[in-house]
C-alpha cells in the first residue's frame, strides 16, 4: 500500500489544503492528514474540532484518514510507517523554507518530501490571512468549505 502525509495546523482547513489533499489522495492508496498538535501556538479551533472539519470536508475521498500528532513529524511518519510527506507549494517563500525542512527530514530518517504545486487559484491562501478577513467581517465564502465558513463565522462572532 503507497501511503503518503499531509501535515498541518489546519486551522481552518482551507480550499488551497483541500486542493493538495485531494490530488494527493488520487496518487496514493492512503492519504494521512496530520493535524500538528502546537501548544505555543494559539488557535481558533481545538485540535479535536480540526480533526472533525477534516474528516467531514474528505470523507468523500474515501482514502483519507485524519490523524493528530506533536513532536517531530519524521517521528510520526516512523510510528505509522509513513515513508513519504505531500507538502504544497504556494509560492518561492514557501520553498525556501520546505526545502530546508525536507533536507531536514531526509537526513533525520530517510523520509522523502514531495512538493506539489498550488493552484494558482488558491495561491494567495492561507489560514492566517483568512482569519484575519473574517475577524473583521471580510467575506471569505469560496476560500473555504461551506462547513468551515459557518464555524469560523459563528467562532469569530459568537
Amino acid at each position: 500500500m503507497r501511503r503518503v502525509v499531509c501535515p498541518g495546523s489546519f486551522d481552518p482547513v482551507t480550499n488551497g489544503h483541500l486542493d493538495i489533499i485531494g490530488r494527493t489522495s488520487r496518487l496514493y492508496d492512503e492519504v494521512v492528514v496530520a493535524v500538528l498538535i502546537n501548544i505555543e501556538k494559539r488557535s481558533l479551533f481545538t485540535v479535536d474540532e480540526r480533526i472533525e472539519m477534516l474528516q467531514a470536508v474528505t470523507k468523500e475521498y474515501g482514502n483519507i484518514r485524519v490523524e493528530k500528532f506533536h513532536g517531530l513529524l519524521v517521528d510520526f511518519c516512523r510510528q505509522q510507517s509513513i515513508p513519504t510527506i505531500v507538502k504544497g507549494l504556494r509560492a518561492v517563500s514557501d520553498f525556501d523554507y520546505e526545502l530546508q525542512m525536507a533536507q531536514l527530514n531526509y537526513r533525520m530518517s530517510g523520509v522523502e518530501t514531495l512538493f506539489m504545486s498550488t493552484n494558482p487559484e488558491y495561491s494567495f491562501l492561507s489560514s492566517s490571512r483568512l482569519k484575519e478577513i473574517a475577524r473583521y467581517g471580510g467575506d471569505v465564502s469560496g476560500l473555504v468549505p461551506d462547513l468551515v465558513h459557518d464555524l469560523l463565522v459563528e467562532r469569530l462572532r459568537g
